[in-house]
């Protein structure tokens, strides 16, 4: 076994050239090719599609288990492996008590496939979008170079090593801790701040171009705020079989949406089997800017001819905003804008990082529609494309950093960490929504020589953007000599004289930004961050966590000098540090992501006009842990104006927002004694008011006696392609529908149709405080309604219809 193993491991590593083309990312639709413009004329234009193709290989995939003799070797019967669809993780996982045992092995997974007869005398490539930890890949008994690191994607050449009937794509996955970024540290998967269940995390899929393609374009906007000086700097890379090539010319065309707004065409020829070009499209003065409440996108085709045709066309979509951090504070297109944001973790109940693309989107969504945040901090790995494709179309800015967490490793590490930098940068230097690298490890010693080469390779590849990285009380010491990026991000857990949360003055002459706070931090004690935020936790404990957030936001927006606050954190997430149950909760959503109470000051963060909110900082509840009902001075996050609450009908209370004590926040909190007999059981109703005008109201009931089971798609179509998935929340509500804490008992789920349940069946309510969720997923081509019904013994029943399409 030892040697089987070895040789599993030891596969021989890439070339720098050959990562560096194995991490770029083409279009991988049928792209097409402009036929005709007219300068000026802005018509829709007709467009075919030079040779090109995608062949998905995420569905029917065999997955053998853990590596043992011969499983490997083509000939061997893999009849009764598991059939699998892509995205998956190695091991069963619930939403919480995860252990790395579980996962700490070799694991191999089988594909069996054919080339499509369209793609025969094409170049093919085999392109996975990442694999966690190291992937140690063959193809029809060949090995592949292994790769190694989970959250980036890699390539390969596979034109002369495919069969023209079955192929067999053999993948053994180290899902062990491994000395890769983020893991490596002596000290085990304990040591870092976020577990890694390993598996074949993402996509994988065929490429096919022709002999001469376009394997990279980056268009960076330049001057945008300058109408007649806008213009496009396109880079270009082509990547062809022979050492030269002659005759060659492309054509790039700017599209909004089908209709074409500009045009730029130039010669060219190649020296060399993999070159740049560079060129600029300028007159684009009537294009509309990428801004958070209006993300406008715009679409770049470049289309690589010669003189038999079209070649190649690469689509990228774009957008034309200027993101600049100074010693004043963040601009975006010249405007002073405020970050208001919170950290994100990629984790997902059940699946690990394997969730598929409606997953990843909907977590955009609900950060920017529902907690209204305009920035996320992608902690502390590179995420997945479609989080950032979301971002960009919802108008999310995004900080994306590299894998890693405090620990840095030798020089071998380090040098994954400088690839690592460059594969993130050129992957995702096209997304508007991103507005900041992360080019230090999280929270790590400072490293003059590593963080100069890590800045110095991003702005290689990207110069139109910061770089940045976390700071702490330990590596803020010596900043002057230590640190080399453009805008200092600061780690910021202390507790001001008053008690409350401590935001520090930024730093003299740089732009200046809080990356994290609040967290698990104890302000109480004014140290450690054992503070958890359990939805089946103490009630006092979980309304402290809106106030400290709403605290922190206040006191970053006092000084105009720091361009904003990212608190710690959207969504609690698999952990064994300062953890219940391996799940660390400092999340103002839980690991369902189902909003807790500290996500009432968020909520209540969006203009009136857009949606009016009514969110009370506390359970109207008189069980056993509040039998006396909220307490005195509880809040109630609210965009209205003034607030009215009414008791069995009779007015008891007219708070105003506390505008004293938040002074720098849109809409402050309302504070009103709610502290009452033990006897006492009102039903509460809240107005809300503005313009002098009744425009919202809700109630809650104490009287438990009338609660029933609340049941939630998130989506009621899903594609058919055994993949797709989507949440289904369940949980206690009252008669109006407000959440009722601490509801114990089972939820039973029956699901008729082409569905399967992703998660705990039956689900305890016990350890999640009365909610929780699985996820719905469809079949392989399995097509129509999905009907699932849940029970709980107290709360009744529920039904929800979702569609397979």
């Amino acid at each position: 076994m030892k040697e089987i193993i070895d040789a599993a491991v030891a596969i021989g590593r890439t070339s720098r050239r050959d990562f560096l083309r194995n991490c770029t990312t083409a279009a991988l639709c049928s792209a097409p090719v402009l036929r005709s413009w007219a300068a000026g004329s802005g018509s829709i234009v007709p467009r075919r599609g030079p040779a090109q193709g995608v062949l998905s290989l995420d569905e029917d995939w065999l997955f053998g288990g853990k590596l043992r003799p011969g499983i490997l070797d083509p000939g061997f019967d893999d009849a009764a492996f598991e059939r699998i669809n892509l995205p998956h993780t190695v091991t069963p996982l619930s939403w919480q008590k995860w252990s790395p045992d579980s996962w700490q092995d070799i694991w191999v997974y089988r594909k069996h496939f054919r080339v499509p007869p369209e793609f025969r005398g094409l170049r093919l490539f085999l392109c996975f979008d990442r694999v966690l930890a190291a992937a140690n890949p063959s193809l029809n008994g060949r090995a592949l170079p292994q790769h190694l690191g989970g959250f980036l994607p890699f390539e390969y050449e596979i034109t002369n090593q495919m069969s023209g009937g079955d192929n067999l794509l053999s993948v053994a996955v180290d899902a062990r801790w491994l000395n890769i970024p983020p893991s490596g540290s002596p000290k085990g998967p304990n040591d870092i701040d976020y577990l890694l269940p390993g598996g074949i995390t993402g996509h994988v899929k065929l490429r096919a171009v022709p002999s001469v393609f376009l394997s990279d374009v980056f268009a960076k906007p330049v001057s945008v705020l300058d109408r007649t000086a806008r213009r496009l700097d396109v880079t270009c890379r082509i990547n062809c079989a022979a050492p030269q090539y002659e005759g060659l010319w492309v054509e790039a065309t700017l599209f909004d949406r089908d209709r074409a707004v500009a045009k730029y065409t130039m010669n060219t020829r190649l020296n060399n089997a993999d070159e740049e070009i560079r060129f600029s499209i300028g007159k684009l003065e009537n294009v509309d800017l990428w801004e958070p409440d209006r993300p406008r996108l715009y679409d770049l085709e470049v289309t690589l001819h010669s003189h038999e045709g079209p070649q190649h066309t690469y689509r990228t979509r774009i957008g034309f905003r200027e993101a600049h951090f100074d010693v004043d504070g963040f601009f975006l297109n010249g405007r002073r804008t405020r970050i208001f944001g919170l950290n994100r973790h990629e984790l997902y109940p059940y699946v690990g990082f394997a969730a598929p693309d409606r997953l990843m989107r909907r977590d955009a969504e609900i950060l920017r529609k529902e907690l209204n945040c305009n920035t996320v901090r992608c902690s502390h790995y590179p995420q997945s494309e479609a989080f950032l494709d979301a971002c960009d179309e919802l108008g999310l800015m995004v900080w994306e950093e590299i894998p890693g967490w405090q620990y840095l490793g030798d020089k071998s590490w380090q040098d994954l960490v400088i690839r690592d930098v460059e594969a993130m940068v050129r992957r995702d230097r096209n997304h508007p929504s991103i507005i900041i690298w992360g080019v230090r490890i999280n929270e790590s010693p400072n490293n003059s020589s590593l963080y100069r080469r890590t800045r110095d390779i991003a702005k290689s590849l990207d110069d139109s953007r910061p770089t940045s990285g976390s700071m702490t009380p330990d590596s803020i010491k010596e900043w002057r000599q230590e640190w080399h990026q453009d805008v200092f991000a600061f780690d910021d857990y202390h507790v001001a004289l008053d008690g409350s949360v401590g935001i520090e003055d930024p730093l003299p002459g740089v732009p200046y930004m809080v990356a994290e706070t609040v967290g698990q931090f104890d302000y109480s004690k004014g140290k450690d961050f054992d503070l958890k935020y359990r939805r089946a936790g103490d009630p006092v404990r979980q309304v402290q966590q809106a106030l400290l957030h709403a605290q922190a936001h206040d006191k970053g927006a006092a000084n105009p000098r720091c361009a904003g606050v990212i608190a710690w954190c959207a969504f609690d997430y698999a952990s064994l540090m300062n953890a219940s149950a391996a799940v660390k909760c400092p999340g103002i959503a839980d690991v369902f992501r189902i909003p807790k109470l500290g996500a009432s000051f968020y909520l209540a963060q969006v203009d009136p006009a857009e949606r009016l909110v009514i969110e009370p900082d506390f359970y109207w509840d008189f069980g056993p842990r509040t039998p006396s009902g909220p307490g005195k001075h509880s809040a109630i996050f609210s965009n209205c104006d003034r607030l009215e609450l009414f008791l069995d009908g009779k007015h008891y209370a007219a708070p105003s927002p506390d505008r004293a004590g938040f002074p720098n926040t849109k809409y402050p909190p309302f504070f009103v004694d709610l502290e009452f007999s033990q006897e006492t059981r009102p039903e509460l109703r809240i107005h809300g008011y503005a313009g002098g005008k009744l425009v919202a109201a809700r109630s809650f009931s104490a009287d438990r006696f009338l609660d029933r089971l609340w049941l939630e798609a998130d989506d009621s179509e899903l594609q058919a392609d055994g993949s797709d998935a989507t949440r289904l929340a369940f949980g206690a509500i009252d008669r109006f529908g407000a959440p009722r804490p601490f509801v114990e008992g089972d939820v039973h789920l029956h699901v008729q149709g082409p569905g399967i349940i992703v998660g705990d069946n039956p689900f305890s309510l016990n350890d999640a405080g009365g909610r929780g969720a699985v996820w719905i997923k469809t079949v392989s081509r399995r097509r129509g309604a999905i009907m699932v019904t849940a029970e709980h013994a107290v709360l009744g029943r529920g039904t929800v219809r979702i569609e397979s399409r």
